[in-house]
């Protein structure tokens, strides 16, 4: 199938999880998928699983906090395959705690990675989609689609215990995507953004598990306490935790163009919750 066919793709954090699912898919139809993430070996690994499928894929190690980090992507997105015509805001993690206990580097640290990255890494994106489809619409009358889908979470359309810095950042995200959605429409750029429930990452893994990320030389545990696990899965009528396969479905609905007049949109992916 070739849904993508030729579009290309900058997919950050793409080397575990939702985004490497959601690149392997893309690059099945079609794309030319950027595999962005801060650690150059998974980056690498997904790049390699979808070369070995038949797909064409290239990848970008980058802090996406960074403003160099922001310049290699996009750079060398351009640079490669010429153009930009997706982009999934996806990278991210957990710093958990509860209000009172809260740390300004845990609240900082969320909201520069789920909000303000997005949001300098669109910026850092115009030339090659904002004004490319400018260019577009007054040599041909109209612009081809664009595509700008960014991961939101229903922590941040609902509120969830203990995460009120992921919270503020993954809210933060769907007012960015609905105000672009109306400044950028006349572009034919669909802006949209995915809410997840319990997809089984290693951000949900049982914390006994002893998953770390590390930033500025601090690890930081991922994960969360099996209770609160098997409290979820007893909430979300499908039962279960969703797959990162099944997670990627829905941003290839925003990345295609069966989205075409559909915008400005936050859709909710719970298995029923």
């Amino acid at each position: 199938m070739t849904l993508l066919k030729d579009k290309v793709a900058i997919i950050t954090g793409s080397g575990r999880g939702i985004g490497a699912a959601a690149a392997k898919l893309f690059a099945m139809q079609g794309a030319k998928v950027v595999v962005s993430d801060i650690d150059a070996e998974p980056a690498q690994e997904t790049v390699k699983a979808i070369q070995a499928a038949g797909g064409s894929a290239t990848a970008v190690p980058a802090d996406v906090t960074a403003e160099a980090g922001i310049e290699e992507l996009i750079g060398q997105t351009v640079n490669t395959f010429g153009g930009i015509d997706i982009l999934v805001n996806n990278a991210g993690y957990t710093w958990d705690g509860m209000m009172h206990k809260m740390s300004d580097e845990q609240w900082d640290a969320m909201l520069a990675i789920h909000l303000t990255a997005p949001f300098k890494i669109i910026r850092a994106a115009v030339p090659y989609m904002r004004e490319a489809a400018k260019k577009e619409k007054e040599q041909f009358g109209a612009a081809k689609a664009r595509k700008i889908i960014s991961i939101s979470s229903t922590t941040g359309t609902r509120g969830n215990l203990g995460q009120v810095n992921y919270a503020a950042g993954k809210a933060g995200i769907i007012g960015l995507t609905k105000t672009l959605s109306k400044e950028w429409g006349a572009f034919n750029i669909q802006v949209n953004a995915v809410a997840f429930g319990f997809i089984d990452t290693r951000l949900t893994q049982a914390d006994e598990a002893g998953d770390f990320t590390e930033r500025d030389g601090k690890k930081i545990k991922l994960g969360i306490p099996d209770t609160m696990r098997q409290m979820a899965f007893m909430m979300i009528p499908a039962g279960r935790a969703g797959t990162p396969e099944e997670a990627a479905g829905p941003i290839l609905f925003f990345a295609s163009e069966f989205s075409n007049y559909v915008s400005g949109q936050v859709l909710e992916v719970t298995g029923g919750f």
